[in-house]
């Protein structure tokens, strides 16, 4: 296998260690020369590997980051001191209140303004929102430094 030297080299100085993290060395490897712009083919012939192992280990890095990032957003709705729950067939424009009442009680300050909050928590619950409507439940965290967390409790 023929790994450029230039892309470890860059791993190292973004501080990735195989040890500390959720990715092999190869999963890093094949996603920062994906975020480079190379194509599955160009990664392959750069790593002497086939297109196919290189789709493969792309989409298991993809997947452990996915479960990392989930891994975070739980460990932050464990320690937020706020956590409202949304009912399903809330409106949507009725939810940044509900946030700011909890925030007040709490004494957590939530930077955004009422259109940013409803964006933020419409993006972060995917399709569980349509419109203006709430479809399922979801609980709204706010961390101490009023960083909005939105779960899907199920």
């Amino acid at each position: 296998m023929v790994v450029t030297e230039e892309i470890d080299a860059f791993l190292d100085e973004i501080g990735f260690d195989p040890d500390a993290s959720v990715l092999t060395r190869r999963q890093a490897q094949v996603l920062a020369l994906r975020e480079r712009g190379e194509s599955q083919a160009e990664i392959a012939e750069r790593l002497g590997t086939s297109r196919a192992n290189v789709s493969s280990v792309e989409g298991s890095a993809r997947d452990n980051v996915e479960r990392a990032r989930e891994t975070v957003a739980f460990a932050e709705a464990l320690h937020a001191p706020v956590r409202i729950r949304i009912p399903a067939e809330t409106d949507l424009y009725d939810v940044p209140q509900l946030v700011y009442e909890a925030c007040d009680d709490a004494g957590v300050k939530v930077d955004h303004t009422a259109p940013d909050l409803m964006k933020v928590i419409a993006d972060a619950a995917g399709d569980a929102v349509s419109g203006r409507q709430v479809d399922r439940e979801l609980v709204v965290g706010v961390t101490s430094t009023g960083e909005v967390r939105v779960r899907h409790p199920e």
